[in-house]
C-alpha cells in the first residue's frame, strides 16, 4: 500500500466515482464525498454507483461519505468533480475544512454564470495563494471505468502539484500529461461541450462525415479564437485538452452533450432532452454564457450563434444551417492567414 498521499474527491457523479476508484486501485487512501444519503448508502451496500456507473465494481478500500469534514480531514489533495452550477455552493460548505497546505484540483468542465469564471478561478477566490490545478481531457467516465487506454492533462503553474497528480493517477491504462497553461486547458474542457451538442444534431440528422469533419475543425477555430482573447496559449488546443477532448465529445454517443444534441435533432424539446438524459450537460448553460461573452468582446463565433438561436430562440435548424453556409468565407487557420487578409 502506498501511504504517501491521502486524497478527497468531492462529487459522486460518474467522473468523481471513477476518479476516486482509480486512486483507490493505485493504493492511496481516498474518500469520496457526495451529498445524497440514499446514493451513498447504496454505494456502500452494493459496491457500485447504481445511478451513474452501475457496471463499475468499487474498490473495497474506497471510503464513501456524506460528511464533507470527514472526507477532507487528513487529505493533502482535494479533487472537485461537481457540476459548475453547484461549485460555489459546495465550496461555501467546504471552505472551513480546507487547509492552506492542501492541493486543490478541479475536474469540472463548465463556466459560472454570474461572473463568467472558470472553476479554478472560483477556487482562487476562496483560497488565494493556494496551489491549484485543472484536470481535463478526453475522459469519458464509462470508458475509463472499463479500463480502456486513456490520456488526460493536469495543468498548473506548480510543478509539485503536476507531479503529485501524475503519481496518484498514473496506471497501465490511464496516462497523465502535464501543462502549465491552466487557463487554456480549462477553457478547452468548458467550450467543447457547446460543440458536442452541434455534433449530436448532425448525427441525428444524418448529415454525413464531411459535415462532422467541418464542424469539428471550425469548432476548434472558434474555441481557440475566444481562448486567445482571454489569455490562453493557442498551442494548448492542439493537445488532449483541446482537439482531443473536442473529438471524443463530438464523436461519441456516450457524451452527455452529444446526447442532448441528438435528442434535439430527433425533434425533442430541450426540456425533454434534459429529462431523458437525467445527468448534467454543461454545454446547455455554457452556450448562453459564451454567446454573451463573444458578443461583448466582438468575437466571431457563428456556431455558438446558431446553437443559441436553436436552444433559446426556437429557430428552425434548416434556417440556421442556411445562415451558416451563407456567411462570408474566411481564413481556415487564422494563425497562418489573418482573417482580414483572407
Amino acid at each position: 500500500m502506498n501511504q504517501i498521499h491521502s486524497i478527497a474527491v468531492i462529487g459522486g457523479g460518474s467522473f468523481g466515482t471513477v476518479l476516486a476508484n482509480m486512486i483507490a486501485e493505485n493504493g492511496y487512501p481516498v474518500s469520496l464525498w457526495l451529498r445524497d444519503d440514499k446514493l451513498a448508502m447504496s454505494m456502500q451496500n452494493n459496491s457500485c454507483n447504481v445511478r451513474y456507473l452501475p457496471e463499475l465494481k468499487l474498490h473495497p478500500a474506497l471510503s464513501i461519505t456524506t460528511c464533507i469534514k470527514s472526507a477532507l480531514n487528513g487529505a493533502d489533495t482535494v479533487m472537485f468533480a461537481i457540476p459548475s452550477q453547484a461549485f460555489r455552493q459546495v465550496l461555501e460548505h467546504a471552505c472551513k475544512y480546507i487547509l492552506p497546505q492542501q492541493y486543490l484540483v478541479t475536474t469540472t468542465k463548465g463556466i459560472e454564470a454570474n461572473h463568467f469564471l472558470l472553476m479554478s478561478q472560483i477556487l482562487e477566490v476562496f483560497f488565494p495563494g493556494q496551489f491549484i490545478g485543472v484536470l481535463s481531457g478526453p475522459n469519458l467516465a464509462r470508458e475509463v471505468a472499463a479500463k480502456q487506454l486513456t490520456g488526460t492533462v493536469i495543468a498548473s503553474d506548480h510543478t509539485d502539484l503536476r507531479q503529485r497528480i501524475q503519481k496518484i493517477l498514473q496506471s497501465d491504462y490511464f496516462r497523465v500529461y502535464a501543462s502549465n497553461d491552466r487557463y487554456g486547458v480549462e477553457l478547452g474542457g468548458a467550450l467543447k461541450n457547446i460543440y458536442a451538442i452541434a455534433a449530436g444534431l448532425t448525427g441525428a440528422l444524418k448529415l454525413g462525415e464531411n459535415t462532422r469533419s467541418m464542424l469539428i475543425t471550425r469548432s476548434l477555430a472558434e474555441m481557440s479564437r475566444l481562448a486567445i482573447h482571454m489569455g490562453a496559449n493557442p498551442l494548448t488546443f492542439l493537445g488532449l485538452a483541446g482537439v482531443g477532448d473536442l473529438m471524443v465529445t463530438c464523436m461519441s454517443p456516450l457524451s452527455r452533450n452529444y446526447r442532448i444534441g441528438y435528442a434535439l435533432g430527433q425533434g425533442k424539446t430541450l426540456n425533454q432532452a434534459v429529462k431523458e438524459l437525467n445527468e448534467v450537460a454543461e454545454g446547455i448553460n455554457t452556450i448562453a454564457l459564451v454567446k454573451a461573452k463573444a458578443d461583448a468582446l466582438g468575437i466571431s463565433m457563428p456556431l455558438v450563434d446558431g446553437l443559441y438561436a436553436l436552444l433559446y430562440q426556437q429557430t428552425e435548424i434548416t434556417k440556421i444551417t442556411r445562415t451558416l453556409m451563407a456567411r462570408e468565407q474566411n481564413t481556415d487557420v487564422e494563425f497562418i492567414l489573418h482573417r482580414n487578409d483572407a
